[in-house]
């Protein structure tokens, strides 16, 4: 394994093992004003979610690299204190990176972008109608993380009303995740699209799985299974009873006539193929055999 001491990096070196590596991230499409009313529009994925009550949004423009110089988004905020986060979908993308263009101070990046002007209800910067879920936030707090090229502001982000598309929004005003098709910000010039990439895992909080330490040691000291297969696998309330796992033996006998005098090398890939499924207790089944 390669180490490194941070300071011994070239800070544009350091920025793009750090962007490469944490990622994918979400990308907030920030629309401030200028002193004078002028809009701007600028994608940043140094932003997050860190609170809900209050409702706080964060993101960082952070002092560029190349010649520590700083974003207009910054300015304004500073100026204005006020923002619309607009979230990206995979329609808009390409959009929203056209406005990351460094152009002139005072030029309009939703006409460049060609991206629609929304007024907002609270505030005065425009929301992206185009957008499907965006917020208008004033903002809190403004911290300077430091005074080189690199260095991160974190604008600290207080949601004071949100706009959500109908398209996005399940009968229950619940949010379709699949429909929203977020994209994210990886390292480079890449990309990620959500919702091609989703899967589910049941939260450890919704139950107290038996967790590794109170797995059988053929189980957990694998050599097949994978630490997702562990992980899944730990995360049971409950093992299988004996008579349960002797019913599906004989119920399965049939599809794999050899599985009573089956190894547990054997076993282990066939409980992993029911893991690829989800299927975790059929697994465990398999596994207590």
């Amino acid at each position: 394994m390669a180490s490194f001491n941070p300071q011994d990096l070239k800070t544009s070196v350091l920025h793009g093992y750090l962007l490469s590596a944490v990622s994918p991230r979400p990308i907030a499409l920030a629309s401030t004003i200028d002193g004078k009313g002028n809009s701007n529009l600028s994608p940043f994925s140094f932003f997050n979610v860190f609170s809900a009550n209050p409702p706080i949004l964060i993101f960082s423009p952070a002092r560029r690299v190349r010649d520590n110089t700083t974003k207009h988004t910054l300015h304004n905020v500073e100026a204005t204190k006020e923002v619309v986060i607009n979230v990206v979908n995979y329609d808009l993308v390409h959009q929203a990176s056209l406005s990351s263009t460094e152009y002139p101070e005072g030029t309009n990046e939703f006409e460049k972008a060609g991206l629609s002007m929304l007024p907002s209800d609270k505030i005065k910067p425009f929301r992206v109608a185009e957008s499907p879920i965006q917020f208008e936030c004033k903002v809190n707090e403004i911290i300077a993380l430091g005074t080189e090229g690199g260095a991160g502001n974190l604008v600290i982000c207080e949601v004071v009303k949100l706009h959500i598309s109908e398209e996005v929004l399940n009968d229950n005003q619940t949010i379709n995740q699949e429909a929203l098709d977020l994209v994210a910000r990886a390292g480079g010039s890449y990309y990620s699209r959500a919702k091609t990439g989703f899967f589910e895992i049941p939260k450890p909080l919704s139950s107290l799985g038996i967790g590794v330490d109170n797995m059988p040691d053929h189980v957990k000291n694998s050599m097949i299974l994978t630490g997702n297969n562990i992980g899944m696998l730990a995360n049971v309330e409950i093992l299988p009873n004996a008579s349960d796992v002797n019913k599906f033996i004989d119920d399965i006998s049939e599809r794999y006539p050899d599985i009573k005098t089956a190894s547990h090398r054997e076993k282990h890939k066939l409980a992993q193929n029911y893991l690829s499924y989800g299927d975790v207790e059929s697994a465990w089944k398999l596994l207590l055999s």
